[in-house]
Order: C-alpha cells, then sequence, then structure tokens
C-alpha cells in the first residue's frame, strides 16, 4: 500500500499518523492520570478528616460540629463526604454535580477512563455512638479537563495539519512539477520522437536530472541517426560492390572473351582452310591460352573479395599468402612484404575474416589509386584492450604511393570497414603523407 501511494499522499498518511499518535498517547494516558489523582484526593481527604474528627467529642456540641465539618467538606471540587448513621442512611443531602464551564466528555471515554467511582468508609464515634463518613471520588471535572484538553489538541492539530498540508502541497507542487514533463518526454522518447526537450526546473535535483535527461535523448538521437546512416550506407556500399563487380567484368572479363572469340574465330578459319598455317594455329592457340590464365586470376580475385578461398580451411596466414602471391603474380612489378608475429595465436574467425578484408581493401587500393611500388603488410598482437577487455591485434598496411589528396575522403571500402571493426570495438585510422598512406586498425580478437 505505501509503494502504491504518491508522495503527496504518504506526507497527508503520516501528518494525519502524527496527529492520531498524539491523541491516541493522551487517551492512553487519561486513565492512569485520573486514577492516580482519584487515589490522591481520597488519601488526602481521608487524613483530612480522621485529623479534624479526632477531636471531635470534646467540642460543645459534637453532632453540630460533625454536620457542619460534612456539609464544608461538601464543597470540595473532587471528593464529595456524607455522614451517615450506623445503619449507613445518610444523615446529610448527597452532592449534586453540575458544571457549565467545560464540556462534557461522552460516555464512552468515560467509561474507558474511569469506569466506576472509588468510596472510602471513615468512622466515626460521638459519645459512644457509632457513624461514618462516606468520602466518594468525583473525577468527573479532571475526566472533563483531559476530554477539553484532547479535543484542543484536536482542533489545533487538525488547523496545523490543514496548513502544513496545503502549504506541503505548494512546496511540493512547485518542487515536483518538473516530474510531469519528464515523464511526457519519457513518453514521447518511447514514441520515438528523439527530438524532445524538458525544460529544467524545480529542486537542483530535478533540475540535474532534466539535464542528463536531455544529454540522454541527445546521444540517443545521434545513435539512431548514426544508425540510420550506417544502414543507408550499406544498401549504399552493397550497390557499390555490385557495380565494381560489374564494371569489372565489363571492363576484364568482356574483353578477355572478345579476344577468344576472335582466336577462336581464326583457329577455326585455319581449320577450314587445305593448307592450316601451322605457326598461326600456335600463334592463336598461345594467346588463348595466355588469356585463359588472365581469366583466372581476374576470376580468383573476384571470388577472393566475394569470400576468401580458404580462410576457413587453411588459416589466416596461409589466406593472407594466397591474397598476396595473387596480387603479385598479377603485379609483379610492386613489391609485397607480408610479416605476421608468431606471437599473435589464434584470433578467432571474425577476427580472421575483419583482418583478412582490411588487407584486401588496403592491397585493393593501392593497386587501383596509389601507383606505388613497395607495399609493407605487418600484423602483431598489442597492449591495448577493446572496451570490452579483449586483447587486439594491429594491422598496418603501408606504401610508398602518392597517398590522397588534401580534403580528399575515404572511398567507400574503407568507410565500410571502418564501420565493421568500430561495430567489433576496435579503431581503423588512414594517415597519409608525402611518403605514401598507411592504414592501421586494432581489431578485438579472441583472446580475453
Amino acid at each position: 500500500m505505501w509503494q502504491n501511494l504518491s508522495l503527496r499522499g504518504r506526507i497527508n498518511l503520516l501528518l494525519a499518523l502524527g496527529l492520531a499518535v498524539n491523541i491516541g498517547r493522551q487517551v492512553a494516558e487519561a486513565g492512569p492520570r485520573v486514577q492516580a489523582e482519584d487515589q490522591s484526593v481520597i488519601r488526602l481527604a481521608r487524613e483530612f478528616i480522621e485529623m479534624i474528627v479526632a477531636d471531635l467529642n470534646e467540642a460543645p456540641d459534637p453532632d453540630a460540629r460533625l454536620n457542619q465539618i460534612a456539609r464544608d467538606l461538601s464543597r470540595l471540587r473532587h471528593v464529595s463526604i456524607a455522614l451517615r448513621d450506623e445503619a449507613g442512611r445518610p444523615l446529610t443531602q448527597p452532592r449534586t454535580d453540575a458544571d457549565d464551564d467545560t464540556r462534557a466528555p461522552p460516555a464512552w471515554f468515560v467509561s474507558l477512563v474511569h469506569p466506576e467511582q472509588t468510596a472510602v468508609s471513615v468512622p466515626v464515634s460521638i459519645h459512644g455512638k457509632p457513624g461514618s463518613l462516606l468520602i466518594t471520588s468525583h473525577p468527573d471535572d479532571e475526566i472533563a479537563e483531559i476530554w477539553d484538553a484532547i479535543v484542543t489538541q484536536l482542533e489545533v492539530g487538525s488547523v496545523i495539519a490543514l496548513a502544513l498540508f496545503l502549504v506541503m502541497m505548494n512546496v511540493i507542487g512547485r518542487a515536483l512539477a518538473p516530474l510531469q514533463s519528464l515523464a511526457d518526454v519519457m513518453a514521447e522518447l518511447e514514441d520515438g520522437r528523439y527530438q524532445a526537450r524538458v525544460a529544467p526546473g524545480g529542486a537542483p535535483e530535478l533540475a540535474a536530472i532534466c539535464t542528463k535527461l536531455n544529454h540522454l535523448a541527445a546521444t540517443l538521437s545521434d545513435a539512431i541517426e548514426d544508425k540510420r546512416r550506417l544502414a543507408e550506407r550499406t544498401v549504399s556500399l552493397q550497390d557499390v560492390e555490385r557495380k565494381e563487380i560489374a564494371r569489372e567484368l565489363h571492363d576484364e572479363f568482356g574483353p578477355y572473351l572478345f579476344s577468344l572469340r576472335a582466336h577462336a574465330s581464326a583457329l577455326a578459319k585455319q581449320a577450314d582452310g587445305r593448307a592450316p598455317n601451322a605457326e598461326a594455329v600456335r600463334k592463336h592457340g598461345s594467346a588463348m591460352l595466355e588469356q585463359i590464365n588472365a581469366l583466372q586470376q581476374f576470376n580468383r580475385r573476384v571470388l577472393e573479395r566475394l569470400r576468401p578461398v580458404g580462410l576457413a580451411e587453411l588459416g589466416l596466414r596461409q589466406a593472407l599468402e594466397s591474397l598476396s602471391r595473387l596480387w603479385r603474380e598479377s603485379h609483379p612489378d610492386v613489391t609485397i612484404e607480408t610479416v605476421i608475429s608468431p606471437a599473435l595465436g589464434v584470433t578467432g574467425e571474425t577476427a580472421d575474416l575483419t583482418i583478412y578484408r582490411i588487407v584486401q581493401e588496403a592491397l585493393t587500393n593501392v593497386f587501383r589509386h596509389a601507383g606505388a611500388t613497395s607495399v609493407n603488410v605487418v600484423i602483431e598482437p598489442v597492449a591495448e584492450a577493446a572496451s570490452d577487455g579483449r586483447s587486439c591485434a594491429r594491422v598496418r598496411v603501408s606504401d610508398n604511393g602518392r597517398g590522397m589528396e588534401p580534403g580528399q575522403k575515404l572511398g567507400f571500402g574503407l568507410v565500410g570497414m571502418r564501420e565493421r571493426i568500430l561495430a567489433l570495438g576496435g579503431t581503423l585510422n588512414v594517415v597519409s603523407g608525402d611518403g605514401g598512406l598507411t592504414v592501421e586498425a586494432l581489431v578485438p580478437t579472441a583472446a580475453a
């Protein structure tokens, strides 16, 4: 129940409980208080009567003196004293209680506090004639005073509680006003409206929460926008990759096929002749073999771009050596040096594929754009740890080509590779200078 109450409801409940506890304490203390007062009055009255009646027989008129004492003592506030004969019959008029100055307590309160009166009989003997003075307690005045104090406390406490309630509601209302705005902004963020912001206000703590929420909303908006751009870039990269493959098929595969067709037609004409020229046949056959070999190399490069052949079966080292050998065969004038540290160890399938793709993309850019004569590939473990605590492998591909022009942006291949590495928790940097271009990446591995 307490957990389901609002802050205002909790404050109201605490105020009501405080007032109820105070009233309950007074009610609980009323009984012992009245009882103690009752016993004290009875004891004092009895001692007083015993003292004044001790010398009663020495008075000139003991009966008149006794009646006077009974009448005088009947005017006491909390007790009544009645004179009785030896048979217990009253010899004086009983006291009538009348109190117009205080509010009469209800019967249930009287029954709760002091349900019955206390009476004590003090024997009196005048010239051998027995009698008694009956002392009866009358705590009505004390009970009425307690009841009046409780009612006053209830009235004053209610007024104070109401005043506190109004003040607290005003203060709390002003202090908690930003909470509704916070709830509204959170609902908008949940619905996908990430531009929603809340105006900081209220207490310093709430203002700090509002500021943090705005920062969180801005960060979330940027993350969603980055995700959208990444998805858009992924689709764009796929289209660019398809265009590149289509261009290569058109620019390289097509001419080779056209040349093969021309040589095949020439051979067919030689076969139709009566005396085939052996030298021409040999020339056309050799040309066809060279073009078929070039087609095979081109086909292997396309397949390597689509999926590294032998990476899972042979491992990262053999796959990179095969990739380097393929580029050496197609570009024998460029020196490619690949160094893989023996301390690299097992990096994991995802890291292997990522490292392979980095080297592949870097070499592709070197042979397409750099005009370099030397390329160095270094792969080694590093002490830096990824965000999740995994160790990393450093991949560095550097060339002595022309580098990048000032202000030139990265190509789609390297941009896509950077996004992929960032998703894994690593980094990729491209540094261009007079001595060429360097692509360096930190790739998280499977080793902890």
